[in-house]
């Protein structure tokens, strides 16, 4: 082999070798744009997640505690049926009972009331659970509420103590609540219906609320922490008082 065949050789290996290695950076780039690519989209979605479904979520709330109000001052109010059953529509605003108010959290904390607990009606304001008693009726009225995202109205769980109030404002009657257990007192796995009960008793024996008959009691429900977990935080508490809307304004 001559010495002009070995080197045409030579530089046809090094033009080879060349393009291998601008195809595996050009491949090295492309893998990372795809990667920023997707890194921007998971920052996205966190800080929609975060941040944008509570934006949306407490503008919701608002509409739907205002249209509450003004039906109820103009008597076009829902009346005290038992509703924590009913799915008139699909729209949780058409579902909405009532304004739930904890003093704990500010004078200006009002988030409404949706029958049922599906997403969108978490998404909407405090779920009431299907099946569970009426604001003022005998039997366990238990609520559940976003601790994190969609508005997060039990964000400050935690603060909660024995004595604080829970507010309920219907179209005809306002109903105080007193906390029995504080926010924090006890965590069970989402798989714990026992806290739903008329008359709640816990299996593992603890925190539980009193056990007389006929008590009025409520319950409230939500994450055990700001990150996704299959536990809840409950409180209990029982019916202090109650008085027509009218007296109450």
């Amino acid at each position: 082999m001559g010495r002009h065949e070995i080197a045409a050789r030579q530089i046809t290996a090094r033009q080879i070798t060349a393009r291998q290695i601008n195809a595996r950076r050009r491949s090295v780039r492309w893998v990372g744009v795809v990667l920023v690519a997707v890194g921007t989209g998971m920052l996205a979605f966190a800080a929609w997640e975060f941040w944008g479904t509570n934006v949306v979520s407490n503008a919701r709330h608002r509409s739907i505690v205002e249209a509450l109000e003004d039906s109820w001052r103009s008597g076009a109010g829902p009346d005290e049926a038992p509703r924590s059953t009913t799915r008139p529509g699909s729209d949780p605003a058409e579902r909405a009972t009532a304004v739930v108010r904890i003093p704990r959290f500010g004078k200006d904390y009002a988030v409404p009331l949706i029958a049922g607990v599906d997403p969108d009606d978490l998404a909407s304001g405090f779920g009431h659970f299907p099946g569970t008693a009426d604001p003022g009726r005998p039997g366990n009225f238990a609520l559940a509420g976003h601790r994190v995202t969609h508005g997060e109205p039990l964000r400050r769980m935690p603060e909660l103590r024995p004595g604080d109030t829970v507010v309920i404002e219907t179209a005809t009657a306002t109903y105080t609540y007193v906390l029995d257990t504080g926010g924090d007192a006890l965590t069970v796995p989402f798989t714990a219906t026992w806290v739903l009960a008329p008359m709640p008793h816990n299996p593992l024996g603890g925190v539980e609320p009193e056990q007389r008959a006929g008590q009025r009691l409520i319950t409230l429900a939500t994450c055990a922490a700001l990150v996704a977990t299959p536990n809840r935080m409950v409180a209990f508490g029982h019916l202090a008082s109650s008085q027509p809307r009218d007296a109450a304004a």
